[in-house]
């Protein structure tokens, strides 16, 4: 991945179809690198039930990244779960997930499950993580994101959808938060461990969705806001500061997105310090300006 394909950002909205929005943003990328690849998917599924399923990845929103990543002719694609408060497959029935996998002709699996290996991280409370090993061996990652707010972790976007999944739940209980099979260090300084797994585990494609967005409280249990955003980059760093720009925070305001600009891992859209050269994304398809206002107008009922 070249530098202007880490700066590159792309931005669509369509509230009737968000098939449409995830082809007009992924279609804009340069992803020719995903050719013949093991690609996993990994959705936000961490909890839902029959009459609330808002928090987690929607299954139309599931079956156009799926759809879209075929396109690119990659060895084979695996929607890879990894629940935080329900067992997975509970989670992905609830969702449709499993109709979406069946008719796409995918692999599902359940990274939460043993055996399980340990895996260094340099950086973070937690420096050694316990995760299925079958998470080694993807060679592509898409972060499939919800557009959240986070009571601990201000947002939930691409980065902490993929770093607060990988730790097995089936080594360390769940939720995880309860810590009822084995201790950790994660919660210490949660956002210092998102951007350990980061570093880590690199996403190599990001997308998040507002299919519904969620404000007010989260990762669950807020307002959910129908917006018809979907926001989309190589570089995940680039990305979630986009979409925390819209839920009303600025890099400084983010710490694990901060931080993880800081280390190199990405050019977030607002300056830190107002650095020369940070802060020049650039943004295709409709401009963050009008995906603020269009997100505003959904949320709050006005583009202030």
């Amino acid at each position: 991945m070249n530098a202007d394909e880490s700066l590159t950002v792309a931005i669509a909205n369509d509230p009737s179809n968000i098939e449409k929005a995830i082809n007009e943003t992924l279609g804009t990328l340069s992803l020719d690198d995903f050719r013949d690849k093991v690609v996993a998917i990994k959705p936000n599924d961490t909890t839902a039930t029959a009459d609330d399923k808002t928090a987690c990845t929607q299954a139309d929103t599931l079956r156009a990244t799926i759809r879209f990543v075929k396109s690119l002719h990659p060895r084979s694609i695996v929607v890879t779960g990894g629940a935080g408060k329900m067992q997975t497959g509970d989670v992905f029935k609830v969702l449709g997930y499993p109709e979406v996998i069946e008719s796409e002709g995918v692999e599902w699996f359940d990274h939460n499950q043993p055996p399980f290996v340990p895996v260094d991280l340099t950086f973070g409370p937690q420096r050694r993580v316990m995760v299925n090993p079958r998470v080694l061996t993807y060679e592509k990652l898409v972060s499939l994101a919800q557009l959240k707010v986070h009571s601990t972790a201000t947002v939930t976007l691409a980065i902490k959808n993929m770093a607060m999944s990988y730790p097995a739940a089936g080594f360390y209980g769940s939720p995880r938060v309860e810590q009822e099979l084995h201790p950790h260090n994660i919660l210490v300084d949660k956002q210092a461990f998102l951007v350990g797994m980061l570093m880590r585990f690199p996403i190599d494609l990001a997308i998040i969705t507002g299919h519904p967005a969620m404000i007010g409280k989260g990762p669950i249990g807020g307002k959910a806001v129908e917006t018809g955003i979907v926001i989309a980059g190589r570089n995940p760093v680039a990305v979630d500061s986009v979409g925390a720009h819209l839920l009303g925070f600025e890099t400084l305001a983010v710490q694990h997105i901060r931080q993880a600009a800081e280390f190199g891992l990405g050019v977030p859209l607002t300056p830190i310090g107002g650095e020369e050269g940070q802060g020049r994304l650039k943004i295709k398809g409709i401009s963050v300006d009008a995906a603020t206002k269009a997100f505003r107008k959904a949320a709050y009922g006005e583009a202030f």
